[in-house]
């Protein structure tokens, strides 16, 4: 799922190809994809993009109102376009969360949407985002939505960590009892971070991902804070360069420079360790027993289950088995 740094990316990109730009036509591929009837989605064409802005996971289109269509176009067609152009206050909001395997495409104008794995399409008169879905299931979903009260719906209250004080992350952190896997990926807790980047903020953080909340001490609670923090400055930041001047094409939750992420097995940068991985559903956590755990295997729910007293404790234990 794209999560904070993607959906940031996303974002700077999209403020440069379509902010500024009058939308031509929506085309809607897949029944599922848009979730509102009122207002039509027909309302949004011929209306300009006056900005985009992020919302947690979601990305939010903001279309001015009809009467401001062109004045804003006209300055378009001037070069005042993007983030620094004057924009003028929107009033309908098209809400789009990409969910696991959604995923946004530019292209040139017209272009067809994909078969298989194509949801929809913006068109504008200079190239057309596409978004499509690689999953059987289709999740992601569009909302068309009036006025900042209906768009505030959408907001989970979780905290936005990099614009908060260290006491204020501590306060959210606390609010509930949760292991701190659970506490990271909870919108309502904190905005914008999914199963990937947890897991990389607890390894950086040194920290198991099964200690609950309420047990930390404010200085576990402060190293937490600073490595959430680096870890989603510094990959929206990779991310950014490697995007360019172009639009990110290879959102993945799985990236080769990623210290334990999708890493199963493989030697922990710090210590060498392999990385270890507890499964659950359709996710799995990945972590470093060495840095984050005294050692310690953590207990897949199911296998632990299976196994119940022959779980071995120690990656010791682990290759003993093994052998």
């Amino acid at each position: 799922m794209p999560e904070y740094p993607e959906v940031t990316v996303y974002i700077e990109r999209l403020r440069h190809f379509v902010q500024g730009h009058a939308l031509e036509r929506v085309r809607i591929a897949h029944i599922f994809l848009l979730r509102t009837a009122d207002p039509p989605i027909a309302t949004l064409e011929g209306r300009v993009v006056c900005a985009i802005e992020r919302l947690g996971k979601r990305i939010v289109f903001v279309f001015d109102d009809a009467a401001q269509s062109g004045a804003a176009q006209s300055g378009a067609a001037a070069g005042e376009t993007g983030p620094g152009a004057p924009a003028p206050s929107g009033d309908l909001f098209l809400v789009l969360h990409l969910m696991i395997s959604g995923r946004l495409h530019w292209q040139k104008a017209g272009a067809r949407i994909p078969a298989k794995r194509g949801l929809g399409a913006l068109d504008f008169a200079h190239g057309t985002l596409l978004i499509t879905e690689s999953s059987t299931q289709k999740r992601a979903s569009l909302h068309l939505v009036q006025g900042r009260a209906a768009l505030a719906a959408f907001d989970r209250g979780g905290l936005e960590v990099l614009d908060a004080p260290p006491a204020a992350f501590r306060a959210a952190m606390r609010a509930e009892n949760h292991t701190l896997k659970r506490a990271l990926t909870d919108p309502r807790i904190l905005s914008g971070i999914g199963n990937a980047y947890s897991d990389e903020i607890l390894h950086r953080a040194r920290l198991s991902p099964f200690l609950l909340t309420r047990s930390l001490s404010d200085g576990q609670l402060d190293q937490l804070y600073d490595a959430t923090r680096a870890i989603l400055t510094e990959w929206a930041a990779r991310l950014s360069d490697e995007a360019g001047e172009g639009f990110p094409e290879k959102v993945t939750a799985f990236h080769p420079a990623m210290a334990v992420h999708g890493r199963y097995g493989q030697p922990c940068p710090v210590c060498g360790t392999p990385v270890q991985r507890i499964q659950y559903a359709t996710n799995e956590t990945n972590y470093c027993p060495q840095c984050q755990t005294e050692g310690r295997l953590l207990a897949d729910r199911g296998l632990s289950r299976l196994l119940k007293e022959d779980w071995p404790r120690t990656l010791e234990e682990l290759e003993d088995r093994r052998k």
